[in-house]
């Protein structure tokens, strides 16, 4: 009798890639991030990536992080981690996971918190020092919400399509 594979990969490499590839949707010239929602028995409940909300054209909009209000992308794009709570569409996601490439904002913070989202792993904390990511960190922490970040194999996965 032969013993089963050892080299596949983890939950948190198969979820964080999920979100990497769902981030991989995002038509945003600088940054590209992606989530993939994970309830407690290793199912994907939701993937989101940051973008338009839905009707609006992705052409009509301005893509640039420089410029004052409505000239640049920050007052109409959707991050990631609302887009997947907002796409779920099976109930509660209360006591999931979030997977996300780049540590949450106090915007989707909030959202994270309020869906019953307990765990989130990200990929990156490269605004750690931003006043967003540390009013998020507050608020996870104040909700008990546990936080971590991924931690990379240094396994190639490819895909070939």
């Amino acid at each position: 009798m032969s013993s089963k594979r050892e080299d596949y990969i983890t939950w948190d490499e198969y979820f964080m890639g999920v979100a990497q590839l769902s981030g991989m949707r995002s038509k945003d010239p600088n940054t590209q991030v992606g989530s993939c929602i994970v309830s407690r028995d290793h199912k994907i409940l939701s993937m989101g990536y940051n973008g338009l909300p839905k009707g609006c054209d992705d052409d009509e909009f301005p893509w640039g992080r420089e410029g004052t209000g409505l000239n640049t992308k920050y007052p109409f794009v959707t991050h990631s981690e609302l887009n997947a709570i907002l796409n779920y569409r099976g109930g509660s996601l209360e006591g999931s996971t979030l997977y996300v490439s780049l540590f949450p904002c106090n915007e989707c913070a909030k959202a994270i918190i309020q869906a019953g989202i307990r765990t989130v792993v990200y990929a990156s904390d490269k605004y750690a020092d931003s006043d967003a990511t540390l009013a998020s960190k507050r608020m996870l922490n104040a909700a008990g919400v546990r936080y971590y970040q991924y931690e990379p194999t240094g396994r190639r996965i490819e895909i070939q399509v």
